[in-house]
């Protein structure tokens, strides 16, 4: 099977140059993703075109075509399939194995394109297809201008090829053709969203965590932030860096007028990612606030938030309600982890300022001691996102079971966007899907009386979760390692 992948439009109305540089960034993120797949996958193009060829008899069509829909600056990816030409009737026929059955009550069209020396015409071939079509489907007839469904055939020379499905991409900027930035991160729906669009847009990002809630907090986030970059950026290597901030807020809390806490704490941040931001060569900052949202979101506090720093504040979700953002959270998978996520406000104000006044504002700070936040950023610490879950380590010790008792209960931990693709199955034994982030909640109100073997491809979300449960006393909790 080959697939026909067709840039953005944003991408294809670029000056040349430029066009050809994002082309050549598109392809090789394609290259690389799809090496995890199969090293045998070939990935070639041109100008306006990436080509891809899957290697027959291996099943991997639809993992490529999965993969594919999530890489940012592709608009459409079509399946195609590719015959030697012999003659216009032999098109004829492939088309009528292709498309008969699914033209049943639908107006249809031909699309013919042609390139070499040939003795007829395109409309020549659309015609002749498209009367081949009527006589061997029950299509409902030929519409040229608005038709159900479009059959695209494209002649080469002594090949032809006919396009069967069409899946729309992600669109966007290839990832690495724009600048770096640096996203701060929570979690919850707001940030994930946010880092998710900048990543769309072609920007290589960081994710950049402060931790107001201790270790379950930030283990959430990583997963998080693990999950986003797994689907959305792994062609590219970024940064998890993490800021131990609870003292800042005791600071905060001790120095600064309550009214103003909200405004200050956001400096902070802003102050610190700026800083941090500079080793990266970061060029902007990533927030995930939506105007009004909160009180420190207002247009009068945003104004004061910013000048903290003299990096570019970039706030995508900015004019997004709450349901919007909810929506393409739900959309893109991040949902689950951020119903699940604690809020962490880390300082509440009685009555919060919602007009602060920045001079008031820098009065305020002046009171605070700058070798706390300075002490933060020191003792922050820097992780590749590729090994966020690895370097989650819990001194637990987990057994590993390769062959589970029959009574045992596997519980299936993956995402169910990763359990769809694979589902677990096992002859004897009772399976339950309880994604990661649900674990917590879930499993200490199932039976006592049985044993639990906790399941994922890889092996390291299962130790992680079962090293939790077992150090808050869950003793039934163990690892189903078939691959040990």
């Amino acid at each position: 099977m080959k697939l026909l992948i067709r840039p953005a439009a944003e991408v294809a109305i670029k000056s040349k140059p430029v066009r050809q540089q994002q082309m050549r960034q598109l392809r090789q993120n394609i290259r690389k993703l799809l090496a995890r797949l199969d090293a045998d996958i070939r990935v070639d193009g041109s100008w306006d075109r990436v080509d891809v060829e899957v290697p027959e008899g291996r099943g991997l069509t639809g993992a490529v075509i999965d993969e594919l829909t999530r890489i940012s600056g592709i608009s459409t990816i079509q399946e195609i399939a590719v015959y030697p030409f012999v003659d216009l009737d032999d098109v004829g026929a492939k088309a009528i194995q292709a498309f008969a059955g699914r033209l049943k009550g639908k107006t249809f069209a031909v699309r013919a394109r042609r390139h070499g020396q040939h003795d007829f015409r395109s409309i020549d071939l659309e015609r002749l297809v498209g009367g081949a079509l009527m006589q061997a489907s029950e299509a409902r007839g030929v519409d040229l201008k608005n038709p159900e469904v479009e059959v695209r055939i494209e002649v080469n020379d002594d090949q032809f090829h006919i396009a069967h499905r069409r899946h729309e991409g992600l669109g966007g900027y290839p990832l690495g053709t724009v600048e770096t930035v640096m996203t701060l991160i929570s979690g919850g729906y707001d940030s994930s969203v946010a880092a998710y669009l900048m990543m769309r847009r072609g920007i290589r990002s960081h994710f950049l965590f402060f931790n107001l809630g201790g270790t379950a907090h930030e283990v959430g986030v990583r997963q998080v932030v693990h999950y986003l970059w797994q689907r959305y950026g792994a062609s590219h290597n970024v940064k998890f860096i993490s800021v131990p901030l609870e003292g800042v807020v005791a600071e905060i809390m001790r120095s600064v007028n309550h009214r103003h806490w909200g405004v200050v704490l956001k400096r902070m941040m802003l102050k610190a990612a700026a800083e941090i931001a500079r080793d990266y060569t970061a060029t902007g900052l990533v927030m995930g606030d939506a105007v009004a949202q909160v009180s420190s979101q207002t247009l009068t506090n945003l104004n004061v938030v910013d000048r903290a720093s003299d990096e570019v504040v970039l706030r995508p979700l900015i004019a997004m309600d709450k349901q919007e953002i909810i929506r393409i959270a739900r959309d893109i998978g991040t949902e689950p982890f951020a119903r699940n996520m604690p809020e962490y406000c880390g300082v509440i104000s009685s009555k919060p300022v919602t007009r602060a006044k920045l001079h008031r504002v820098e009065e305020e700070e002046t009171h605070m001691d700058p070798k706390v936040l300075a002490s933060a950023i020191a003792n922050s610490e820097h992780t590749k996102v590729s090994e966020l879950l690895d370097s989650v380590v819990t001194p637990e010790e987990v057994e590993l079971v390769q062959t589970p008792a029959v009574d045992d209960v596997i519980i299936d931990v993956r995402h169910p966007s990763e359990e769809e693709r694979a589902p677990l199955t096992l002859t004897n034994n009772e399976i339950l899907k309880i994604p990661f982030y649900e674990l917590n909640q879930q499993v200490p109100a199932l039976p006592a009386g049985r044993q639990y073997l906790l399941y994922c491809d890889r092996g390291t979300m299962s130790r992680m979760h079962a090293g939790h449960l077992k150090a808050e006393g869950l003793n039934n909790v163990k690892v189903y390692a078939p691959g040990a």
